[in-house]
């Protein structure tokens, strides 16, 4: 993960804030808030070791309760609204759900894959509406793991539907960079094995290869050229009757039907918040 110094640099969903730590002794940006989904108390309650008490004697403001999918947490970034330069999600995943029966209740109209789907979407939308700088960069940087089920999420492909705001391509996320960093399960004081990691690199802007220097950090994979499945991140397909095969397999109609559900769901959201 690129990060500049000189970088204005806000934070979300930082469970035990271990990153956003991380950032300020390894980095030492010109500028980092940090925010969390869960209140102070509950921070302290679930991670025996959590970063609070450090980012405060570092004098970094910390924004407990912050809501990524509530455009109202945007706005009470308040004196800070439109003042970064990236917003960083790192491995963002939804809360599970207490018992069948809000399991249920919460995927009746839809999966976890849309539900998560929806989460890294808004963040998207609401860090450029509310958060980022239009004279800066523009970045939002979402660090995903690189297995099932968080691959079948189509980061790269359709998670910024109906947005300007596009992938511009993608770099490894190297833990090594970012000593104390601890990957936390997402609802208990657990560590989560550290697997390959990707950063996901969004921007309305575009980036160009001679004047920015994100540009020579930023990779694109062969499975978003031709002649592969980008759903699958199979090929490339020699022949026209190995393509017919892989889209008739089971595999790519399950896919296939992971993409039906997205985009009804960016339908019903978009159709309700005209």
């Amino acid at each position: 993960m690129y990060l500049n110094p000189n970088w204005r640099i806000l934070t979300v969903g930082d469970g035990d804030l271990s990153f956003s730590n991380a950032v300020v002794n390894h980095i030492k940006p010109a500028k980092l808030v940090a925010s969390t989904y869960d209140s102070a108390k509950t921070i302290e309650q679930k991670y025996q070791h959590n970063a609070l008490s450090s980012l405060k004697k570092c004098h970094v403001e910390v924004i407990n309760c912050f809501d990524v999918t509530d455009p109202l947490c945007w706005q009470k970034l308040a004196s800070h609204q439109h003042s970064f330069d990236v917003v960083i999600f790192q491995f963002p995943l939804i809360p599970a759900f207490v018992g069948r029966e809000a399991f249920e209740s919460n995927t009746q109209k839809t999966s976890m894959n849309v539900l998560n789907r929806a989460l890294l979407h808004q963040f998207i939308k609401y860090a450029n509406k509310y958060a980022l700088d239009k004279s800066g960069p523009m970045l939002c940087y979402i660090t995903s793991k690189d297995v099932k089920p968080y691959r079948e999420w189509n980061i790269e492909g359709s998670l910024s539907n109906a947005l300007e705001t596009k992938y511009a391509g993608q770099m490894p996320f190297d833990i090594n960079q970012f000593d104390g960093y601890k990957i936390r399960n997402v609802d208990r004081d657990k560590h989560v094995k550290d697997t390959s990691g990707i950063t996901y690199v969004f921007t309305p802007k575009a980036i160009s290869a001679q004047s920015d220097e994100l540009s020579t950090h930023l990779t694109k994979p062969a499975y978003l050229g031709e002649n592969h499945c980008s759903l699958c991140r199979v090929g490339p397909f020699i022949a026209t009757e190995d393509e017919n095969k892989h889209l008739n397999a089971k595999k790519h109609q399950q896919m296939l039907k992971l993409e039906d559900d997205w985009q009804a769901w960016l339908t019903d959201f978009y159709n309700h918040s005209l």
